[in-house]
C-alpha cells in the first residue's frame, strides 16, 4: 500500500499537552470534512480549517510505502534524543493511517502521536491520540490522551465532551479574523471551567513550522 503525504518535516509540537516536543510531522493528504479546496470551503462540514493538506506537493510530499516513509522520517530526525517521535496529522490521517503502518513504525521504536477529528476509529498501538471534534459529525474515537476543542464553535459546546475518557482537555482559540476575540473567549471559558486548559498555537506565534 502507498500513502499520500502532503508534507514531512522536523519541528517542535506547537500546541496542546506536548508543546515543545521534538517530532517529525507527517501530514497526510485528504480529509473527510473538507476537500481542501477554497471553492468548497463554504459548504464544508468543517469550514474553518487553517491547514493546507490538499495534494502531495509540500516539502518532502509524495507517495510512500511504509518502508520509504520510515526512511524519510529517520533521515529528518536531527534531535539528540534517540527515540524518534512522529506526529501524524492532516487533513484527517485516519483515512490512510492503518494498523500495518502503525505496527511497522512501532516495531522500529517510533513514538506515534496523531491528531484526528475523531470520526474514524484509530488503530491500536498509538501512543498519543489527540481528538479535535467538529460539529455535525459523529464522534467515533471517544477515548485518548487529549481532547482539543477549537473555540468557539457556536452552538457546539465543549461541555458535552467532559465525560469522555480523555486524560487532558484543551480549549484552543479558533484562528480566524476574530482571533483576539476568540482568545479572550477561550481564556474566559477556561477560567470558568477548571477541567479545561488553554492551548495556544505557539509555532505560529514564534513563526516556525
Amino acid at each position: 500500500m502507498s500513502y499520500r503525504i502532503k508534507e514531512i518535516y522536523f519541528t517542535q509540537q506547537g500546541e496542546g499537552k506536548n508543546t515543545g516536543m521534538e517530532a517529525v510531522f507527517i501530514r497526510f493528504s485528504g480529509c473527510n470534512l473538507w476537500s481542501g479546496k477554497e471553492k468548497h470551503r463554504a459548504k464544508a462540514i468543517c469550514n474553518f480549517c487553517d491547514t493546507d493538506f490538499n495534494g502531495i506537493d509540500g516539502i518532502n510530499g509524495g507517495k510512500y510505502s511504509k518502508e520509504s516513509l520510515l526512511e524519510k522520517v529517520q533521515s529528518l530526525w536531527i534531535s539528540s534524543q534517540e527515540q524518534i517521535n512522529v506526529v501524524m496529522t492532516g487533513g484527517e490521517p485516519l483515512l490512510q493511517l492503518d494498523q500495518t503502518l502503525v505496527n511497522y513504525f512501532k516495531n522500529h521504536g517510533v513514538y506515534i502521536a496523531i491528531e484526528t477529528n475523531g470520526t474514524l476509529e484509530a488503530p491500536s498501538g498509538i501512543d498519543w491520540i489527540c481528538v479535535s471534534p467538529k460539529p455535525n459529525t459523529e464522534m467515533v474515537q471517544i477515548s485518548g490522551q487529549e481532547l482539543k476543542f477549537i473555540y468557539p464553535q457556536t452552538p457546539f459546546s465543549p461541555n458535552q465532551f467532559e465525560s469522555l475518557a480523555f486524560d487532558n482537555f484543551f480549549i484552543q482559540p479558533m484562528d480566524s479574523s476574530s482571533y483576539l476575540e476568540n482568545l479572550n473567549l477561550s481564556m474566559d471559558f477556561c477560567m470558568a471551567n477548571p477541567k479545561w486548559n488553554l492551548s495556544l498555537q505557539t509555532h505560529k506565534i514564534l513563526g516556525i513550522r
